[in-house]
């Protein structure tokens, strides 16, 4: 399912009542209807939306995916420690971190840390938070699958 960009890299971009009365139910339509056919639905959220997420599990949500971990409340550890076992998780390899400024020893630290926290009990898709951007060197992107392929399970 699309979702809503629901955060800055430090807050909300919108109010809880306007999530309540135009987003919400919306997307709550979509989660049932996919409910009725046994499939899970996962949103895209960008920026700090981790604020909306026990909204989204109340509601049957099953997933969420981009996961900035630079913004507030959006990092591995916050994401397992706060929703494991309720959501599962896609992304949280930072375009704007290691993949596009850093070596590609830094890369492979920060898939092995991402891997470590997100790996134990499942619920998670190795993946960067947004397409990889073109400022990403293409050693860095073969740093980052060569690396959840020695670190993660497949």
């Amino acid at each position: 399912m699309d979702g809503e960009d629901l955060g800055t890299q430090h807050t909300p971009l919108i109010s809880k009542d306007v999530f309540y009365k135009h987003i919400l139910p919306w997307h709550k339509k979509f989660i049932d209807l996919a409910a009725v056919y046994k499939a899970p639905v996962m949103i895209h959220t960008c920026g700090s939306s981790s604020w909306a997420y026990e909204d989204y599990i109340k509601a049957g949500l099953k997933g969420v995916e981009t996961l900035q971990p630079e913004a507030t409340n959006m990092g591995a550890k916050h994401l397992k420690d706060t929703y494991s076992g309720r959501l599962f998780f896609h992304g949280c390899i930072s375009t704007a971190g290691p993949m596009a400024y850093g070596t590609k020893e830094e890369v492979e630290k920060d898939v092995r840390e991402v891997l470590e926290i997100m790996m134990p009990g499942g619920g998670y898709l190795l993946s960067p938070t947004h397409q990889i951007q073109d400022n990403s060197p293409t050693e860095n992107v073969i740093a980052m699958y060569n690396s959840a392929h020695a670190y993660g399970v497949y």
